[in-house]
């Protein structure tokens, strides 16, 4: 695919200043700006070894995934990374403590910021030296410069000839644009085929066109979380972040029950704003979670989204919460479980408690719009029940849900 090709060409610059090393903060902020989960994506890729040691996996917040180079190469590597709002970072985050072997570790490291874009306008934040073989090796910048785009200069590893590794970056600091993100309905030419998306509000619904696949899931501003289903049979969960525009992503997919491991890859260019369909596909979101209700019992919800530690709706949602209405108007005798899911975020007394809150929430909201309340019961299970690691903040992101259970 060009995008993605375009992505994997080795830029190589040579800076010969180097400063002293930082002092490293006693913490740092969450979330990472530099994220997968914060809609960051790698837009100038360095050498790479395979696609298990992508440069992506520097940002997936997965200390035991990371990127190497090819074979041989291992000085002055380039790597851009354009986050999803215009932000001001103040501390930085390395991990080198999972690298493949002795001396591959990268040291030092030159980082810059630009606001004009991801080829021009750096200013320099930060000159780090790494240790070899360490995580969270933490540091303060020594400038603060706003801006969108971040670049890594990696000029050298510990000596050793064979390869440069890096396992993963987050930078913290503040976010200072909100903007709002296209529609990103139609259909995309993927690595597993053409994929077709349909999106209503922050409900997406899809499929595409490997081993009959079928998507289900929720958007919040560039980031997609789906739930991916196919004929072999298997499924599971995938996280996909949409370029500025809306016109190529690139994801990580898992199977259920190895949601821990490094994921899959998994990229589209949109082709057409027309959505198309798949023989095994209807098209529609209310008669989608009805066949999974009526073939698994349940159907999961990533589209009902919530304001921070909170069980307040946000109005975005409204639109997934009426298909729900219509889906138990269209069917009298369902009754429904509303089953509320957080991350581990705070104690296990909390998380419960906002659980059923905002299963409250939900169920309040249907009963509303004319649902009976003796069809719906809601019910909070805190972190207990994870469909991803709460180790990072992707898979927290993953954990926060609604599920709809059929009683």
């Amino acid at each position: 695919m060009r995008w993605f090709l375009t992505l994997l060409v080795v830029t190589g610059v040579c800076f010969a200043q180097r400063s002293a090393n930082l002092t490293a903060p006693a913490s740092s902020p969450a979330p990472s700006l530099v994220s997968f989960s914060s809609g960051a994506l790698i837009v100038q890729r360095p050498s790479e070894y395979n696609g298990d040691w992508s440069a992506l996996r520097l940002t997936d917040e997965r200390p035991n995934s990371g990127w190497a180079t090819a074979q041989g190469v291992v000085i002055h590597q380039v790597i851009v990374i354009e986050m999803a709002e215009r932000s001001l970072l103040k501390s930085l985050e390395f991990d080198t403590g999972s690298i493949d072997g002795p001396g591959r570790g990268a040291k030092d490291i030159l980082v810059e910021v630009s606001d004009t874009g991801a080829g021009d306008g750096f200013k320099k934040i930060a000159q780090v030296s790494l240790a070899d073989k360490q995580d969270n090796q933490t540091f303060f910048v020594t400038a603060q410069v706003p801006g969108r785009w971040v670049r890594l200069t990696v000029q050298n590893n510990h000596g050793a000839s064979d390869y440069l590794e890096l396992m993963d970056f987050r930078a913290h600091g503040q976010q200072l644009t909100t903007t709002n993100f296209p529609d990103v309905s139609g259909t995309y030419s993927t690595n597993y085929g053409d994929m077709h998306l349909k999106q209503d509000g922050t409900s997406m619904i899809g499929c595409y066109e490997y081993s009959d696949g079928l998507l289900q899931g929720g958007i919040e501003r560039r980031v997609m979380r789906l739930t991916w289903r196919q004929s072999t049979p298997s499924e599971g969960p995938a996280v996909m972040v949409f370029t500025a525009d809306g016109r190529y992503m690139i994801g990580l997919w898992w199977y259920k029950g190895q949601e821990n491991g490094n994921g899959g890859l998994w990229w589209g260019e949109k082709k057409s704003a027309n959505v198309g369909t798949c023989p095994h596909w209807s098209g529609d979101i209310q008669q989608q979670m009805a066949k999974d209700l009526d073939e698994f019992g349940k159907t999961r919800v990533y589209g009902i989204i919530f304001d921070t530690d909170s069980d307040h709706i946000k109005d975005e949602s409204h639109s997934t919460l009426d298909k729900i209405v219509a889906l138990l108007k269209a069917k009298p005798a369902l009754k429904l479980s509303v089953e509320g899911h957080t991350d581990s975020t705070g104690t296990p007394a909390h998380n419960q408690d906002l659980s059923e809150r905002r299963a409250k929430s939900v169920v309040a909201y249907l009963t509303a719009a004319g649902i009976g309340g003796d069809r719906l019961s809601p019910a909070g299970f805190g972190a207990t029940r994870p469909v991803q690691s709460n180790d990072t903040d992707l898979g927290r992101a993953q954990n926060r849900r609604v599920e709809l259970v059929k009683k």
